[in-house]
């Protein structure tokens, strides 16, 4: 593993976490109706599953899924139902004023982590991008080194978004039209889950 290899793998990260998607719905969503910390909480959450998700492509989970198609379905029926379930809860919670929502940093952990738990598409996506950057036959300290490195990259991407949300200036307009803001987050978050459901 080269140094070269180590960045074009973090610039293709940081393009993946940006990218529109349940995650990055997530974390936007609960720094600007629950605050800072837990929107770090939430980033924390989902950046562990993913460096978790890394170090299963690296040990080869993702031929799991290839050989035995039945448990992709069924990690993949699971994920779009917990995404429906998590839209359902911020719609139901859109009209209540954000000074009222309580998320403390514990549970916005488990939401994160449990967001990138039940998306099966993050181990074949690791997989497809380790094998595409990295040399076959990575040793054990270079795959060290790629996974504490994609937790760090998550965690410094997500505080960093924790923080420019909770400004005045994110914020204010937030809570002017909150109510539309997260029904429209719901409504999208509901969509990812019905299409993770329909999706081959």
């Amino acid at each position: 593993m080269t140094w070269a290899q180590l960045a074009t793998f973090n610039i293709v990260l940081i393009v993946s976490i940006a990218s529109a998607g349940p995650a990055m719905l997530m974390a936007t969503q609960t720094s600007l109706s629950a605050g800072r910390a837990a929107g770090i909480a939430v980033g924390a959450g989902l950046g562990l599953m993913a460096a978790i998700w890394t170090m299963m492509a690296l040990l080869g989970f993702g031929v799991v899924f290839e050989l035995f198609p039945f448990l992709y379905v069924g990690a993949k029926a699971v994920g779009a139902a917990y995404l429906l379930y998590v839209a359902y809860r911020m719609w139901r919670g859109a009209g209540v004023p954000a000074r009222a929502v309580i998320n403390p940093t514990g549970r916005a952990f488990r939401q994160g982590f449990l967001v990138n738990l039940f998306n099966p598409k993050s181990v074949l996506f690791a997989a497809a991008v380790l094998v595409t950057v990295f040399p076959a036959g990575i040793g054990l300290a270079d795959s060290i080194v790629i996974v504490a490195n994609h937790f760090l990259v998550e965690i410094t991407f997500y505080t960093a978004l924790a923080f420019g949300m909770s400004t005045q200036a994110v914020a204010k307009p937030y809570l002017r039209a909150k109510i539309y803001i997260d029904r429209v987050g719901a409504a999208v978050l509901g969509a990812l889950g019905v299409r993770i459901l329909l999706s081959r």
